[in-house]
């Protein structure tokens, strides 16, 4: 990797952040801004090119649940365990499971607004062990993007070779989605290399493309078809596939399409850094992201599937994308394509906000000396004053996360569990810490007052139910090439950071570090204003 375009960071005196103290601060410049005068508080400089407005903060973690991705990517998974019953009503009810769990996360972003967003909050809130808090806290948060980025890309790859498949050009294979899907994450890296002001743009287009893509593609699947589902198949049909024959248990694991498509809203939480009103703006982000993507992705849910015509048959389709085989069989061929191709951009610009986000987590672990190798994965690169280093190792690491479909053919289910259990469990200690905080906890301008608690309590409940339940067999028998491997995933990342922690961390790492004072904090923005 070139690092030529990189500049190490100036090494002033590192003072650390306990996890019951506010660092102090001296006098600020009159001209500092309100939002570089809490990052200062919070200890850091001004180092990312603060650009973003309130709706792009918004738009970067609507991208990234992207109801036309997730929902469309699991939606063969889902015609399989539960069918259409769950297919519809599992989606408003994990949907106020997740606008639950959102709300508590938005109340303490509004009070700690920083790039390292999770990690950094249970290290300001765990009453004692803040250190070890937010180790754990940073780790889950990065296997879960990670595998988000792999399991966007990757879906977005399945999309792209079926739509290939179906022209004839490039047969849909295992070998020829991973191909794809190296490219495709080589393509969002370079986007994100050139700054985060394109990003910015793609992300506010990617709003729109959305809400007018799910517009477009229910008119279409209500409009052309000849023939509907009843409002009974919609609504009250149950299918399973998976070998299991326990109702209960294939409706508990059919939840995984929704909750997969419900994650990654803490990107809103992690670009703060580089958003204006960032204490109001990152929060409401996270809560009008769930919002908007829980009225969009029902209606988007419902009408396709009014619009099915031979569930067995798109089920089994010969591209291995059933959404892809329900449009052509619903409006026609030209039609169909048509349609897939709105899905693919859809798909595409979320995997690029997902890299986005990944890359600032990445930086503000690396910033405090979390990750193996941190002096090189928080460098900024002086140019575009974004972490370039960041955007690869988050490429690099989705794309191995991917690579076992070569031989696995569950490997995008277990990704997806992967994600949701890494990032919720991330979500959730935060959210653990705030409630054992009580009356301690010094809310932000964006709070929720006497709900904060039952809400607290309602989101603590869920996370650890969903935890359990992905993790658990998806098909039977359960085989090499069936396995769900999201346990092993997880298990790692447990082993592997609570082992580096007894062994090293500890000795260490002491959580979040201030940069410095506030002549020292102004220096390293002067350093990099003047690049």
């Amino acid at each position: 990797m070139d690092c030529s375009h990189t500049i190490e960071q100036p090494h002033p005196a590192e003072v650390h952040v306990s996890s019951d103290s506010t660092p102090a601060t001296q006098s600020v410049p009159p001209q500092r801004t309100d939002d570089e005068q809490r990052l200062h508080e919070l200890g850091y400089a001004q180092e990312l090119s603060r650009t973003m407005s309130g709706f792009s903060n918004f738009a970067v973690s609507f991208t990234i649940i992207s109801i036309l991705s997730g929902c469309l990517t699991l939606y063969g998974y889902g015609m399989n365990t539960g069918g259409p019953v769950l297919i519809v009503w599992g989606w408003p009810f994990v949907g106020l499971m997740t606008l639950f769990v959102g709300l508590s996360m938005a109340e303490v972003c509004s009070s700690f607004p920083t790039a390292g967003g999770l990690y950094y909050w249970a290290a300001k809130l765990a009453p004692s062990n803040g250190p070890f808090a937010a180790w754990m806290t940073g780790w889950f948060n990065a296997l879960g993007q990670i595998a988000i980025t792999a399991g966007v890309d990757f879906g977005a790859a399945q999309f792209l070779n079926a739509l290939l498949d179906i022209q004839g050009w490039w047969s849909s294979t295992p070998g020829h989605t991973v191909i794809l899907f190296g490219v495709i994450l080589l393509v969002h890296g370079a986007l994100n290399t050139f700054g985060v002001r394109l990003v910015a743009v793609l992300n506010n287009v990617s709003v729109w493309w959305h809400i007018v893509g799910v517009l477009l593609i229910v008119g279409a699947l209500t409009i052309g078809p000849e023939h509907h589902q009843s409002a009974s198949f919609v609504f009250t049909h149950f299918a399973n596939t998976t070998g299991w024959h326990s109702t209960l248990y294939v409706a508990c694991l059919g939840l995984l399409l929704a909750q997969y498509t419900f994650t990654g809203y803490d990107a809103s939480a992690h670009m703060t850094e580089e958003t204006h009103d960032a204490a109001r703006s990152g929060p409401r982000g996270i809560v009008m992201s769930i919002v908007v993507s829980l009225i969009a992705g029902w209606v988007l849910l419902i009408g396709i599937t009014f619009a099915i015509q031979n569930y067995s048959g798109e089920l089994n389709s010969a591209s291995g994308v059933p959404p892809a085989q329900i449009f052509i069989d619903a409006v026609g061929a030209t039609g169909g394509k048509l349609l897939l191709v709105v899905v693919i951009g859809a798909q595409l610009f979320c995997g690029m906000s997902s890299v986005t986000a990944n890359s600032r987590m990445i930086y503000a672990f690396s910033r405090d000396g979390a990750l193996p190798g941190s002096t090189l994965w928080h460098r900024i690169n002086p140019r575009t004053r974004t972490p370039t280093n960041a955007v690869w190792l988050a490429a690099a690491g989705a794309f191995l996360l991917g690579l076992p479909y070569l031989w696995n053919v569950t490997a995008y289910a277990a990704v997806t569990s992967i994600a949701v259990i890494g990032l919720y469990i991330a979500y959730v200690i935060p959210t653990f810490l705030r409630l054992r905080q009580g009356d301690r906890f010094e809310p932000g301008p964006w709070n929720l007052g006497r709900w904060s608690k039952p809400i607290g309590i309602i989101s603590v409940t869920w996370v650890v139910v969903i935890t359990v339940l992905f993790m658990l067999p998806q098909v039977s028998p359960v085989t090499a090439s069936s396995f769900n491997y999201a346990p092993v995933a997880v298990v790692a990342v447990i082993g592997f950071a609570g082992i580096y922690w007894l062994v090293s961390a500890r000795t260490w790492f002491t959580g979040p570090k201030i940069q410095g004072s506030a002549e020292e904090l102004a220096a390293v923005e002067r350093d990099l204003g003047a690049v």
